[in-house]
């Protein structure tokens, strides 16, 4: 009796252990293959111990290319002899130039290559154009020996060398360009939304992931920065270039462990087929129910297969490129063969979604024009203010580094604070929405800050400077300037966290590297738009006896109305903004049932 009782507690613990082991091989629920095809088993591939590679890999890329780019106008003016607007310009072109190849990566990424060949080649190309860019440098570019800083600028070039260096720096582009989209989507792959854990985590990884951009950028800017400052630029680019080498290994070391998803297929050509069906069908009437379209039905693990979204209303005129007429219901396959004739409702939802998303991408690029004068009046402001503290000069620049800071601490605040307390109180969190509308509000705030700063500066503005060569144009302290540095980034961590969230949650999953593309093209379009509304505000402020809003000596001009400026249009978009926000219907994927989840468990167990 003994060993009867015995053998069953064995036999229990056994049947306990085989149960155990069951859920750790669980197949993850949305579709995922691991490095050999197979479905993804969820304890053994993804969560955060891919994540953290990626994480740390986005930090050394984001060091090496903000090494480069955060003092390259310096080195066109001292090394390669270039004046100021010819340098100004040139550097335009080369960001413009980056968030455009952005675009090139979102879309080979979700169409051809899959989201790791893409970062992988992509990461590939900028090793070599900073290798290059670090080669040419040292070889060709600082002669005479110790040329380059601000007192001994270089010799002249030859074209074969302006070649190499232009090469160099476009290739630099073109890699860190076509990787950054794919990147932060190939770190939320990683994570099972469908999990209520995982999913969590997948919310949790976009505040990680734009935190280790700052922490990189942190760096750089003030690390790199100063050695190119003193003109030691084979240390700096050399230093980038050992980043994102490391960058690169790190990434291919999680290789094993990724998740991933087979990419869909050309999505223009499927924006055709729903645009050129619904057209030959303007004449059917459509149904309220919505039971006549056609969608495919498939009893299998959905390896490389893209979730089913649900059918929504609105732009009901798409949905005939579903409709099953009477003529094509009884042949409905060799119809479905023809997709310039009929369509599934997955298709016509992912056109729907993106006519959804334009509007709250549109609305986003302004405050983006607000983002971009960190980089631009804001240290033109402080170069006007007293920079020095005893004998020690501060640069203007250097001020961002409360941004970066201020992104940091809010991300925590967030994540620990105000995300449970909300969640506490609301019985939800705040939804993606929400929080980028609370980040055009704080915008708001920041330019009101800056303003209010700049009203102060010329109260106690030197009389007697009537130049720009005067050494404190002004006796406002410079760290008057925090505020608003910090309000911008407590407004990243609303605008820009929950931008790539909402664009990653509500792409379709044929256009996951799209949606974070969005984010960098408002970034980019931000930069152009505020450059023209200078242009535009300038022509109208300028008068024979009036130097303008913005002149050469701040002193002279009203720098703070142009700050209240884009806070009353930041206020308009806000507006508008929650218009657009209350009007978007959130996408709706097909629930999978239990059936597929157990086909899944018994095809990873065969190895097939």
């Amino acid at each position: 009796m003994g060993i009867l009782n015995s053998f069953q507690d064995h036999q229990g613990y056994v049947e306990e252990e085989n149960s155990q082991k069951k859920m750790t091989e669980t197949c993850t629920m949305d579709g995922a293959v691991d490095w050999n095809g197979r479905p993804a088993i969820r304890g053994r591939s993804g969560s955060w111990v891919a994540a953290v590679l990626i994480l740390v890999n986005q930090g050394l890329a984001t060091l090496a290319f903000f090494g480069v780019g955060v003092n390259l106008v310096l080195f066109l003016t001292r090394v390669l002899g270039q004046d100021n607007a010819e340098a100004a310009n040139n550097v335009s072109k080369w960001t413009g130039t980056v968030y455009i190849f952005s675009l090139l990566g979102a879309f080979l990424s979700d169409s051809y290559w899959g989201r790791y060949k893409t970062c992988a080649i992509f990461q590939v190309i900028f090793v070599i154009g900073l290798t290059l860019l670090s080669l040419t440098t040292y070889l060709f570019l600082l002669k005479p020996k110790g040329c380059g800083d601000e007192k001994s600028p270089c010799g002249e070039h030859s074209n074969f060398e302006f070649a190499f260096f232009y090469l160099s720096i476009y290739l630099i582009a073109l890699g860190n360009g076509g990787y950054q989209p794919t990147i932060a989507t190939f770190g939320a792959d990683q994570f099972d939304e469908d999990d209520p854990e995982e999913g969590h985590s997948k919310i949790a990884f976009f505040s990680y992931f734009y935190l280790a951009l700052n922490l990189g950028s942190l760096f750089s800017n003030t690390i790199l920065g100063y050695f190119e400052d003193k003109g030691i630029w084979t240390v700096g680019f050399w230093a980038s270039t050992g980043s994102a080498a490391m960058a690169l290994i790190l990434f291919l070391c999680g290789t094993p462990r990724y998740r991933h998803f087979k990419p869909q297929g050309n999505p223009l050509s499927r924006f055709c087929h729903v645009l050129v069906a619904a057209i030959r069908k303007w004449k059917v009437k459509i149904t309220s129910d919505g039971d006549d379209l056609y969608e495919e039905h498939l009893k299998q693990c959905p390896e490389n297969q893209s979730r089913k979204i649900l059918h929504t209303r609105g732009f009901k005129f798409l949905d005939r490129a579903a409709i099953i007429t009477s003529k094509e219901s009884n042949h409905v396959d060799k119809y479905a063969q023809n997709p310039w004739r009929l369509c599934t409702v997955t298709q016509v939802e992912e056109v729907k979604c993106v006519l959804r998303l334009l509007p709250i991408w549109l609305c986003t690029i302004l405050y983006s024009v607000v983002f971009t004068q960190m980089a631009s009046l804001f240290v033109e402001q402080g170069a006007v203010m007293k920079t020095t503290v005893s004998n020690f000069h501060i640069p203007p620049a250097s001020m961002s580094s409360f941004d970066i800071l201020s992104v940091a601490l809010f991300i925590f605040i967030y994540r620990r604070v105000l995300d449970p307390l909300v969640a506490k109180l609301r019985k939800r969190g705040l939804t993606e929405l929400q929080r980028m509308g609370i980040g055009l509000v704080i915008a708001i705030m920041a330019m009101i800050s800056a303003g209010v700063v700049e009203c102060f500066r010329l109260k106690y503005a030197r009389t007697d400077c009537a130049s720009t060569d005067c050494e404190s144009p002004s006796s406002l302290s410079i760290f008057w300037q925090v505020p608003q540095y910090m309000l911008v980034g407590a407004s990243e961590v609303f605008m820009y966290v929950g931008q790539l969230e909402f664009f990653n949650s509500q792409a379709p999953d044929g256009l996951k590297s799209f949606g974070s593309a969005l984010c960098m093209t408002s970034i980019s379009l931000g930069n152009y738009v505020s450059s023209l509304l200078v242009t535009i505000v300038m022509r109208f402020s300028s008068r024979d006896d009036m130097s303008g809003w913005i002149p050469g000596n701040l002193n002279r001009g009203h720098l703070d109305r142009f700050y209240f400026l884009l806070a009353a249009l930041t206020t308009a978009d806000l507006m508008v903004y929650i218009v657009c926000a209350k009007w978007y219907k959130y996408i709706k994927f097909e629930a999978k049932g239990g059936d597929d989840q157990n086909e899944c468990i018994r095809q990873a167990e065969l190895g097939v």
